[in-house]
């Protein structure tokens, strides 16, 4: 999920591919870490510190950053590396936080669950950014250890849900309920594409389910553009939205109005 549908860098840290495999033993303490930046506004309040994990189980059409679904790609990190990467922001990071995101952040799970809990440890806010689908791996001491939950739902129909992304939608609907029975923070996401998630009843259905929950803090409405298109070409894959454009701001702006109608703060 992830910086797949949005551009908020300030600063990026690209690393090298490498291809050796992470052992079993290694996987709590250390894991793929695909890149890293720091970012404001979208990815949790205040100034964030992103580490983009790699692998994604998802194919979401409009995917901003496909070179992230493959799972052993990137740079081996140790949880103490993260944590030093941390201290370096920490006084800007103060009035922030550490956001995980990816790919989706919760195939790698056992390596995120040490991640979130040292950077509390540390004294930083946390936030997961993830599309849900695997929320069941998230048991409940971890939940403990993530602060904010930026909460990717693509679409409100479960046959679209599953074109446009290759998976079910249930299981995110699923994690989402446990959030609000677990009171916890959580952001919404929703990327407005044109003829694929822009329909009027399907974002009202959604925008009914969240305002039930309890727990929706905000409601990002992300329009879609093809600023990732390029790497689709470039590693070889099909791209399917070339034709689409971009929404309009009065488009935007009417997705923002019907999550606000139900009592939500979109943005």
């Amino acid at each position: 999920m992830s910086h797949a549908e949005k551009s908020s860098s300030v600063t990026a840290v690209e690393l090298p591919i490498l291809d050796q495999p992470v052992s079993h033993d290694a996987a709590a303490d250390e894991g793929w870490i695909h890149s890293f930046e720091t970012s404001a506004g979208l990815d949790g309040p205040g100034l964030r510190l992103v580490f983009f994990l790699s692998g994604c189980m998802m194919r979401c059409l409009y995917c901003h950053n496909p070179d992230t679904w493959k799972p052993q790609q990137g740079r081996r990190m140790s949880v103490d590396e993260l944590a030093q990467e941390a201290r370096r922001y920490a006084p800007l990071l103060r009035q922030g936080g550490v956001t995980f995101t990816g790919g989706e952040p919760l195939m790698q799970v056992s390596f995120l669950r040490s991640a979130l809990r040292r950077m509390k440890e540390e004294g930083f806010h946390t936030a997961l950014d993830t599309a849900g689908f695997l929320g069941d791996r998230v048991e409940d001491a971890m939940l403990e250890d993530i602060d904010l939950v930026l909460l990717d739902i693509k679409h409100w129909d479960p046959e679209h849900y599953l074109h446009l992304t290759g998976k079910e939608l249930e299981p995110t609907l699923r994690f989402a309920r446990r959030l609000a029975e677990k009171q916890r923070p959580v952001w919404l996401r929703y990327v407005l594409v044109p003829g694929l998630t822009d329909q009027s009843e399907q974002i009202e259905g959604l925008a009914s389910f969240a305002a039930s929950l309890g727990n929706i803090e905000r409601v990002d409405v992300l329009p879609f553009h093809q600023m990732g298109k390029t790497k689709w070409k470039e590693l070889g894959l099909k791209y399917e939205l070339d034709a689409l454009r971009a929404p309009t701001a009065a488009e935007t702006v009417q997705a923002v109005n019907t999550f606000a109608r139900f009592g939500l703060h979109a943005v």
